[in-house]
């Protein structure tokens, strides 16, 4: 009897270590098949949140593009402004330049500057 006891433990022992394998299996391949799954959400997830942020950066740039035209145009007129003053009294400025240059009026020191 101790004969059969001890074939029938060894046919149970290697029944439970196939049960083992099997059942290692089958996790392994879950989790392989979560990690799957996760990804897939994630890359979904990423997926939404990129479109959700350039739709958000085309409003916002849209605005600053604006202001940055609007801001050009203006300095484009006070440039225009300055050069057009510059040109009116570019003569006068020159002829008191030379003017100032050229004619020389020496002034003797006082002595309260002294």
């Amino acid at each position: 009897m101790s004969a059969q006891n001890s074939a029938g433990i060894q046919t149970l022992l290697d029944a439970e270590r196939e049960a083992s394998k099997i059942v290692q299996k089958v996790r392994t391949k879950r989790v392989r098949e979560a990690r799957d799954e996760a990804k897939k959400e994630i890359d979904a997830y990423r997926k939404t949140k990129e479109e959700e942020f350039k739709k958000f950066e085309a409003e916002h740039t849209q605005g600053n593009k604006e202001a940055e035209a609007e801001a050009n145009k203006e300095a484009d007129v006070k440039i225009q402004e300055i050069q057009t003053a510059g040109k009116k009294s570019q003569a006068k400025v020159v002829d008191d330049l030379l003017k100032a240059v050229l004619e020389i009026h020496p002034v003797a020191p006082t002595a309260a500057a002294a």
